[in-house]
């Protein structure tokens, strides 16, 4: 096996000697309005963003170093440094993607390699789950649009047209690349929030800040304090398997590290990012939930759990439910289809609006958690897996 691995790296030093000049000569953004080169459109109505995907490693809560594949955010990034800053730099959970209705979005996608894995040449894309009448060359689905080589770059255009709580992942040999960690979490914010001051919303009057998740015309799914929250479980045969250029079980995937935005409990409260072997920081989305008594709590839950349906409850609060898969729970009529619930079962692709009201709860710590007992732990670790807690000041 070692003397496999020192293959591998003698293989990736000819690799990069060869072709880093033409990888970082192939970078090309496009991001129409920016001037300076941060990544920023001056103009109010574009919005940019670029992302780099290849491997890097993350330090799971038991101490494994878990080989995954994954996103990094290179927005502002010189194009002849986004080799040298995105090599093994990639993060589960993907970096968040938040998106304005109405604005013109561009993203941009370099494919800048497997370090680990210089024998694969995988593509990937950016698939927006739940993106409504996407054109097919621009949706990400390698089957009827474009995948991005290594070695090269390719920005997706998206006039973002409706507010909620959607997903992204790579869709090319999606199985696999989902399993290994190209998931993240993606919304979208409503016009709404922009309305003048002191507009009336049928008896509810906007003031400047206030935010909401749809364009509710009521003010009925208005919030204070926001937090993604994407289950992503992971199968540490598959991984292992992975690195060390093993045949992939497809068949006897096994998820035992279940996680929320990438970590398992306790590293979910963590508000920090967790480094991981490399010394780079690897899983930069904390799930710690914390609100003032008497605000209201917006919970973005969705699921990229590739083998499990997985149910989600609180004790000590209800969950509002005001949205699914990025569409406002309302009849055709205006009639508000909201509800009350204690529990929410997701499967892979699915995502809920939760809101929870903490002016009915004592201030404390609540808890978040999967009710599948055996999703609240992990390979080697009881009491770990989908846990985090919600802290009401």
């Amino acid at each position: 096996m070692k003397g496999r691995r020192f293959r591998c790296l003698i293989m990736l030093s000819l690799f990069f000697f060869l072709f880093r000049a033409p990888l970082e000569a192939a970078v090309t953004i496009q991001c129409p309005g920016d001037t300076n080169g941060d990544g920023i459109s001056e103009d109010p109505n574009i919005e940019c963003m670029h992302l780099a995907a290849g491997d890097g490693f993350a330090k799971m809560s038991d101490g494994y170093d878990m080989y995954i594949l994954g996103f990094t955010d290179v927005t502002g990034v010189p194009a002849d440094q986004v080799m040298t800053q995105a090599l093994l730099k990639m993060e589960i959970a993907a970096p968040t993607i938040v998106a304005h209705e109405g604005k013109n979005f561009y993203l941009t996608l370099s494919n800048v390699g497997m370090v680990m894995r210089p024998d694969l040449f995988d593509p990937h894309t950016v698939h927006w789950h739940g993106f409504p009448n996407a054109a097919t060359i621009f949706d990400g689905e390698p089957m009827a649009s474009l995948a991005i080589n290594m070695q090269s770059s390719f920005t997706y255009y998206y006039k973002v047209p409706d507010p909620g709580t959607y997903i992204y992942h790579c869709h090319v040999e999606a199985t696999e690349h989902m399993q290994m960690g190209m998931l993240g979490n993606l919304y979208v914010l409503p016009k709404q929030n922009d309305l003048a001051d002191g507009t009336l919303l049928n008896g509810f009057t906007h003031h400047t800040g206030y935010k909401y998740v749809y364009n509710d015309g009521d003010g009925s799914t208005y919030y204070d304090v926001e937090y993604p929250i994407q289950i992503q479980t992971y199968a540490s045969n598959f991984h292992d398997a992975h690195i060390n250029v093993q045949p992939l079980p497809f068949a006897a995937m096994f998820d035992d590290y279940p996680t929320f935005n990438g970590r398992t409990y306790p590293d979910t409260i963590n508000p920090t990012s967790i480094m991981n072997k490399d010394g780079n920081p690897s899983q930069k989305v904390s799930s710690l939930i914390t609100a003032t008594r008497g605000q209201k709590i917006l919970l973005r839950l969705s699921s990229l759990a590739t083998i499990d349906t997985h149910t989600l409850g609180i004790i000590g609060m209800n969950m509002k439910v005001v949205g699914k898969d990025a569409h406002i729970l309302r009849n055709p009529a205006g009639l508000n289809l909201y509800y009350q619930t204690n529990s929410l079962a997701l499967g892979g692709g699915e995502s809920y609006d939760v809101i929870l009201d903490t002016s009915a709860v004592e201030a404390g710590t609540y808890f978040l958690y999967a009710r599948n007992l055996n999703h609240m732990s992990n390979r080697t670790q009881d009491q770990a897996g989908m846990i985090t807690e919600i802290v009401i000041q």
